[in-house]
């Protein structure tokens, strides 16, 4: 059977008819969800690992020690596209014994059956195997790049969420926690990394070495790194610990930056957490391409490159901010994920989402200038808009599967994961909830938590229902709308809070309400909590004094609608709200306009208040609210009037700030001009385009010409708008740069070229040789944007193509993500009726949340135009 894992201690969502959600219950270790059983636990893995690198191929053996917990006749673990070989078993009281794997593959099993009771107590599995060296990033992978001009070859691996068994036959189930010494057979040129340390090497008669590393503390399968290739490494110490940055050759310039940077976050994360790292070494590895991201494995993160290296005189700020974001978010999983680990996968979001909100916490601690809460909450729009809709699931959703795994890395479980840890931290006090979270570490750490354990710490550290607030928002799917009245008696404010289920799609047939926390305070003034736990409720203000603002620091997952006094009270001084509370008014006005509940000359009339913002991140805000609904009227008469008004409100600013550089200029006014000369180029502003290409012709000749914070703009404005000519140009840089960030900069540009006959040969490029494989998952649904029919055929007749360079997150949504930026109903029906015919049910799930989007879309396209064409007349 397929899905037959045991949830005795899993969570339910929504299991009542009044819509509550249960709680779960602390870390049981034979509790938690799992295919394996739980009378055989792995102690240690001493593992060998010889890849043949020419061949693709591998083969290895291990000796597993063994704990008997029960009295069993079978041993049950891991293994997908292993070849078993052979297989002993030995111990106290028994000879050894030749086993016979029973393999099955759809389960990704192998099972030993034997043919007498085996008692409680440790013996040692020994295995001889074979595997492959996948050109996808899943277990072992390998990577082809070029260094002056000569092909190269390397290895590597990614595990997470359960392709270890892919290199070891493995208990590859996160609870199961065990030590890992790992050696591997390399070429003499070669370099070898792992988890930890080095413990030896030795030249062996071949013009191999053999590299053996030294044990792992206990941790799960998952974590297990092996890299090894012609690399660098440059190296520093920080509290005890050696942090290096590993590279292909001749980049070790580029690994100044995250060198640095990795020192002060590491330093940070001790003191903030109270454990101090406890691996000798803290390696960051950056691979020339095979997968995007970055993987947390202990010791050893493995990056794109593109995700942690830096041109110290080429990167843009954005690129900087990025790598900043990435390595931090890493190195927090060092505590959560690695030293502290989650049950199961339907616990996920206790890594993803604390990593997710830590690295933001260590950004705003190093770079306050670059205002990293004020681009949470802008960035934290798109996961509301996922989080509204019918087919949304909650941050802690039930997993059965492996296949479920891969699909629950996703913008929930990181996205609200972390917007929820902000308004809870927010609630309790940074204080209590820094007590709670250095508590829960202590006690849990070298083990696993389910969420119940982190709400037992924080509620002891702030003496606060934190289990009955949190398992609201952890446990059911959606967030509230919270509706703001307010009325002015005897001199005093009196401010009715109600909440309703917020959806973009259709009513909510239930009535569930939510703790939430809310502050309620005037304007520039002083706010206070209030929880609201039922469906309304009233706060009273000793005054009337003031402007009323709910959520001034726009901490909360939930929108707000504001009464139209309280509305225009509000909106009347806009330029002078805080940056906070500026920036909520205009991302809530544009939900509420999205949802029928305003117009949109509403919030035209909003916006229009906003031509002389200084803050990039309102900005950016403004610019993808009109940039949406410049792309909703594509091809319709009312596009014209919208790029009209975008270009008439963007104009003003960016002539105050002029094409060029001012020395001494902060560093968000040169982030700001390249936005706003972005929207105008994509708006149609003949100026801009102009310039764009000017600028390209000279950066061909000569790449310093164009400062870095104006790159993307000249390149993907040359690009968007390119003939064959500037085409050609862009694609012989894409495919000789040695540079994972140049590479992505020239493949934006290609994937948005508006000719057909471009986009079509930017298509061709996701089945190249010559491109890192998990560009592919990439391009279709980048040209797909401007060219979706296109597109559209080109997966289709390419499937099996395309899927066989992807990883098992990528795998499930590659076709749905083809389409996800369509308005057009049909494209919805189209995807997910091709999803239901060739791919499995949890491909189906994906395609039906994308599909349901783009059905948003359309009905908000049907709505918004005429109120456009009305406006804007």
């Amino acid at each position: 059977m397929k899905n037959h894992l045991l949830h005795a201690a899993v969570v339910a969502t929504l299991t009542t008819t009044a819509g509550l959600a249960l709680a779960e219950a602390p870390f049981s270790f034979d509790a938690t969800p799992g295919k394996l059983p739980k009378d055989v636990l792995p102690v240690q893995y001493l593992a060998h690992i010889v890849p043949d690198i020419e061949a693709n191929t591998f083969r290895g053996d291990e000796t597993v020690e063994i704990e008997v917990r029960k009295q069993t006749s079978t041993l049950m673990l891991n293994a997908d596209n292993l070849d078993i070989d052979a297989a002993t078993l030995s111990g106290k009281g028994i000879s050894i014994l030749k086993l016979v794997p029973s393999v099955d593959r759809q389960q990704q099993t192998v099972t030993f059956n034997l043919a007498q009771p085996l008692q409680p107590g440790r013996y040692k599995l020994a295995l001889q195997f074979r595997g492959l060296i996948n050109r996808e990033p899943r277990g072992m992978f390998h990577m082809n790049y070029k260094v002056a001009g000569a092909d190269k070859k390397m290895i590597g691996t990614t595990m997470e969420p359960s392709d270890a068994r892919r290199l070891l036959p493995s208990w590859d189930e996160p609870s199961f926690r065990a030590k890992f010494k790992l050696s591997i057979d390399v070429p003499a040129t070669f370099s070898a990394y792992s988890n930890t340390p080095v413990d030896k090497q030795q030249a062996l008669p071949d013009g191999k070495k053999r590299v053996s590393f030294a044990a792992t503390p206990k941790m799960p399968s998952y974590l297990v790194v092996l890299v090894a290739g012609e690399l660098e490494r440059v190296a520093a110490k920080q509290d005890g610990v050696e942090i290096g940055v590993v590279t292909t050759a001749g980049k070790q310039e580029s690994a100044t930056l995250p060198l640095a940077d990795a020192k002060q976050v590491l330093h940070y994360y001790n003191n903030y957490f109270g454990v101090p790292y406890p691996l000798p070494k803290l390696d960051l590895i950056a691979v020339p391409g095979g997968f995007n991201g970055a993987m947390e494995n202990w010791g050893g993160i493995v990056y794109n490159e593109a995700a942690l290296l830096v041109d110290p005189k080429r990167s843009p700020v954005p690129v900087k901010k990025g790598t900043f974001m990435v390595n931090s978010h890493e190195i927090a999983h060092q505590w959560f994920g690695n030293l502290v680990t989650m049950a199961w996968w339907d616990n996920l979001w206790l890594n993803e989402g604390f990593a997710s909100w830590m690295s933001t916490k260590a950004m705003d601690h190093f770079h306050p200038e670059w205002r990293p809460y004020l681009d949470a909450i802008a960035e934290r729009e798109y996961v509301l808009n996922l989080d509204a809709r019918k087919t949304t699931h909650p941050i802690q959703t039930r997993i059965d599967n492996e296949a479920q795994a891969a699909n629950a890395f996703d913008a929930i479980t990181y996205q609200k994961g972390e917007a929820f840890l902000r308004m809870l931290e927010a609630y309790l006090g940074e204080d209590s909830f820094r007590r709670g979270i250095r508590s829960y570490m202590a006690k849990h750490q070298y083990s696993n938590t389910t969420s119940q354990d982190l709400w037992n710490a924080l509620e002891a550290a702030s003496g606060k229902p934190v289990g009955k607030l949190a398992s609201d928002w952890t446990l059911q799917a959606g967030f509230p709308l919270v509706k703001v009245e307010q009325a002015c008696v005897d001199g005093k404010r009196r401010v009715t809070l109600s909440q309703e289920v917020f959806r973009l799609d259709e009513p909510a047939t239930d009535k569930r309400v939510w703790n939430v926390p809310v502050q309620v305070g005037t304007v520039n003034g002083k706010a206070g909590y209030t929880l609201l736990s039922t469906p309304s409720a009233t706060v009273t203000q000793a005054n009337c004094d003031g402007a009323l603002v709910v959520d001034p620091y726009s901490v909360g997952f939930f929108r707000v609608q504001y009464d139209p006094q309280s509305f225009q009270a509000l909106a009347a001084q806009a330029p002078k709200l805080p940056d906070p509370t500026r920036l909520k008014l205009l991302t809530d006005t544009w939900a509420m306009v999205s949802d029928g509940r305003m117009q949109l000359d509403s919030y035209l009339n909003l916006v229009s208040q906003y031509r002389d913002e200084q803050r990039l991140a309102v900005w950016e805000s403004i610019a993808g609210n009109l940039g949406n609904l410049y792309q909703l009227s594509r091809g319709e008469p009312q596009q014209a009037l919208i790029g009209k008004f975008i270009i008439g409100f963007a104009k003003p600013k960016f002539r105050e700030l002029g094409w060029d550089e001012k020395q001494g200029e902060p560093t968000e006014d040169k982030r700001l001009r390249a936005l706003l000369a972005t929207a105008l180029a994509r708006a149609g502003d003949e100026e801009a385009i102009r310039e764009a290409k000017t600028r390209f012709a000279r950066y061909l000749e000569d790449p310093s010409s164009v400062s870095p914070s104006m790159l993307d703009f000249v390149i993907g404005t040359a690009g968007r708008y390119a003939d064959a000519a500037t085409y050609d140009a862009l694609t012989r840089r894409a495919l000789e740069t040695t540079s994972g960030e140049e590479r992505n900069r020239f493949g934006r540009a290609l994937m948005s070229a508006q000719d057909p006959a471009l986009a079509a040969r930017t298509l061709q490029l996701a089945l190249s040789p010559q491109l890192p494989p998990h560009l592919a998952s990439v391009i279709v649904p980048g040209v797909a944007r401007e060219h979706l029919d296109l597109a559209w055929k080109f997966a289709v007749d390419h499937r099996d193509q395309l899927l066989k360079n992807l990883d098992a997150m990528s795998s499930n949504r590659a076709f749905a993500e083809v389409v996800s930026a369509s308005n057009r109903a049909a494209d919805a029906d189209m995807m997910e009726n091709y999803v239901r015919q060739n791919f499995g049910p949890d491909a189906l799930v994906e395609a039906q949340r994308v599909g349901n989007g783009v059905r948003i879309r359309a009905a908000q396209k049907a709505r918004l135009l005429p109120q456009a064409g009305a406006a804007l007349k």
